[in-house]
């Protein structure tokens, strides 16, 4: 059973540790690499998240049993393609503003995700031509999302609600886009009692 990483959570220990990474961007750029690269994207993922942290830091075990949970869960989400896969953002408990701006972060990391890695000239066709030129251009405008400041709370949440679920679409998508370009032993389920990196 995964354990539940929650987005505050896991951003406090990143921020303690002193990544340059926080918790929606680092849960963006592990579905964008999973998508192009799979498993064997997650090594490089774990170290780009961790790159000039202190391997000393009292709260690097802590950490890096976090990332390790929330990559296998959400490539067990992705490769058996559950309708439980979700975005790592905040709680409806977190103002509309604040969840808006971790989305937009979260689009960033995805989209370092799909292009951070040397490409194929096949991939980057891949990326150019539909539906993948149009998630990412969809993608691309979600990074600049805000909100007004005196528009109506429900009208902001059902406009979040659709947002994360064109997201959550989005990214199941592109996945089964690049099945092809992943070794396809990488869509075998990660054992539990393996680590990713």
């Amino acid at each position: 059973m995964d354990q539940v990483i929650e987005h505050w959570a896991l951003d406090e220990i990143l921020k303690d540790c002193g990544s340059n990474w926080n918790a929606g961007q680092v849960h963006g750029l592990l579905c964008g690499r999973l998508a192009v690269t799979g498993a064997e994207g997650t090594a490089r993922w774990f170290e780009q998240v961790l790159e000039d942290t202190d391997p000393n830091n009292h709260r690097r075990s802590e950490c890096e049993a976090a990332l390790d949970s929330l990559c296998a869960a959400t490539w067990r989400q992705l490769v058996e393609r559950q309708s439980a896969f979700d975005l790592l953002l905040p709680g409806e408990e977190d103002s509309i503003p604040r969840r808006t701006g971790a989305m937009a972060q979260w689009c960033e990391g995805f989209l370092h995700g799909l292009v951070s890695e040397k490409h194929s000239e096949d991939l980057k066709k891949r990326l150019a031509a539909e539906p993948l030129a149009d998630i990412i251009k969809d993608i691309l405008q979600i990074t600049r999302a805000t909100t007004g400041d005196e528009e109506d709370d429900e009208e902001e949440e059902s406009a979040f609600v659709e947002l994360q679920e064109y997201l959550r679409v989005a990214v199941q998508l592109a996945y089964e886009e690049l099945a092809d370009f992943r070794n396809p032993n990488d869509d075998s389920l990660p054992d539990d009692s393996d680590t990713l990196h």
